[in-house]
């Protein structure tokens, strides 16, 4: 009769913990040998280039995840790993197309996601504040450099994501919203700042952006364009996540506007007589894209490895759903910047109901191979052409 109760005790709890997977989109995550699951279009593959970097079995919002945002610097690829505190450096010596060894850059860090490189300093964006590390003798990633902190007040929690960018000598911080949806208190929430690069005179560049956690700058026209994610608890479907032409003095609608400018009226119930989100300083989105898809890094393909069909492709990648009863996400999309069509490239690390990986991040490698990262699996993988 004891044995009967623990068992059916047993079985409650992995029912109640089935459910909770279910519910909150904390599904198990598995470690494949091979990448066989991951679907590409014909002529492609891909490969780990990087594995053991951190991440977690479930991923669920306010967690600190693995590998996030890359910087390819002298043909060695650093990464950011929020949940170890740390960037790390992955030279592949040889030639070989996989990292040599994991080295770690700097640690002790709370929270980092974005980096950059410029003018002799690797700039990282914490949770908390935004520091630059001079770059060591001979660009060794073991001969670090003076570290300065330049910005050390940044508004924490919330969305943890602080993304860093630095373009035409300025220096561009996106910061996430502290909430699903709200009327923030610190206009750097839910926007991109400017400063220069020595952190200072910061201001306002774009706002109504709730989680733009990547942007990105078109290597031709010098334009500015950002995923952004989209508020929860309107449903399955809605609003879309975006992706926006950033720029600059533009409101981008958040918290009362979505997509085409649509107004958001389950949150601001105040009676228009006509709808707000049509007013000058509202800016529609470009690209409207599936809601709950979580699109994060991205970037453009002018490279000459891919096929010429793929040249001047946005490439994005789908993070994935944590609160979606029939989850979405979980790969790689191209969009046509001619006429925004959005075709998928990578998919498969969605399996049913088990999550095998979530992109996060896509740079493209100097011999026009993509790296990808993966905070989930702990990875970095490489997608390359071969014409097979």
């Amino acid at each position: 009769m004891r044995q009967k109760m623990v068992l059916v005790a047993l079985l409650s709890i992995i029912v109640v913990i089935a459910a909770a997977s279910v519910l909150l989109g904390l599904r198990p995550s598995v470690k494949p040998d091979t990448l066989n699951y991951i679907n590409l279009p014909q002529g492609f593959g891909i490969d780990i280039y990087a594995d053991n970097l951190g991440g977690s079995a479930v991923s669920y919002p306010g967690a600190n995840p693995g590998p996030r945002m890359m910087l390819l610097k002298d043909d060695i690829l650093y990464v950011s790993v929020p949940n170890l505190g740390k960037v790390v450096a992955l030279p592949d010596r040889n030639n070989d197309k996989k990292a040599d060894e994991t080295i770690t850059f700097i640690d002790g860090l709370n929270n980092p996601h974005g980096i950059d490189f410029y003018n002799g300093w690797f700039y990282i964006a914490e949770e908390n504040r935004v520091i630059r590390v001079k770059s060591g003798s001979n660009n060794s990633v073991s001969d670090r450099g003076t570290l300065e902190v330049l910005i050390d007040n940044l508004p924490t929690g919330g969305h943890f994501t602080r993304t860093i960018k630095i373009h035409n000598d300025s220096l561009y911080l996106s910061i996430g919203s502290s909430c699903n949806v709200c009327y923030e208190q610190d206009e750097r929430r839910a926007a991109i700042s400017i400063c220069t690069p020595e952190g200072k005179e910061c201001r306002i560049f774009a706002k109504g952006l709730r989680n733009a956690v990547g942007f990105v700058f078109h290597p031709v026209t010098g334009k500015m364009y950002a995923t952004d994610n989209g508020r929860d608890q309107l449903g399955e479907d809605v609003p879309p996540d975006e992706i926006n032409l950033i720029e600059e003095g533009k409101n981008y609608g958040w918290p009362i506007c979505y997509g085409k400018n649509i107004h958001d009226t389950d949150f601001d119930k105040n009676v228009y007589i006509r709808n707000p989100c049509m007013e000058p300083f509202e800016t529609q989105s470009l690209v409207d894209l599936q809601a709950h898809s979580s699109p994060l890094g991205l970037a453009f393909y002018y490279s000459d490895n891919f096929p010429q069909e793929y040249r001047g492709n946005l490439f994005v990648a789908f993070h994935g759903s944590w609160n979606r009863r029939v989850p979405t996400g979980y790969k790689i999309v191209r969009i046509d910047m001619n006429n925004f069509t959005v075709t998928d490239f990578a998919t498969g690390w969605l399996q049913g109901a088990n999550v095998l990986g979530r992109p996060v991040d896509i740079i493209v490698a100097n011999d026009g191979s993509m790296f990808v990262s993966d905070d989930n699996a702990g990875k970095i993988y490489r997608i390359y052409y071969t014409g097979e």
